[in-house]
Order: structure tokens, then C-alpha cells, then sequence
């Protein structure tokens, strides 16, 4: 359920991180930021950041308290 969870976070991050990143031309290196085109919007992307991020943030939720 934790993993579930983290699903959020760790695209907000990725959103925001890709967003800044992405805005000024820059690929972001081992990032691999994209442009994705949806619809008639279109969104920077990076896959390994999500994964990174998710990750943390599952780590967070596993290791707080219940």
C-alpha cells in the first residue's frame, strides 16, 4: 500500500524537478528529461527521476510509524 502511495509524491517531483530543468534547454544529463506531447499539451518527463523519486518516497512511508 506504501508503494501505492508514493506513486504521488514521486510524480510531483518528477513534475516539478522536470518542469524547471526541462524550461531552460536542458536535457538534464543521466536525467533524460523529455518533452511528452498530450493532447494538445505537452509536459517534461523524466522516467529515471520518477523511479527515484517514487523509491524515496516509498522509503519514507515504509520507515514512518503507524
Amino acid at each position: 500500500m506504501n508503494l501505492f502511495k508514493a506513486i504521488v509524491p514521486g510524480a510531483l517531483l518528477t513534475w516539478v524537478v522536470s518542469t524547471a530543468i526541462g524550461s531552460q534547454g536542458s536535457r538534464g544529463a543521466w536525467l533524460a528529461i523529455e518533452r511528452l506531447h498530450l493532447n494538445q499539451h505537452s509536459i517534461y518527463w523524466s522516467w529515471p527521476l520518477f523511479v527515484a523519486g517514487t523509491v524515496l518516497a516509498w522509503a519514507m512511508f515504509a520507515m514512518t510509524p503507524k
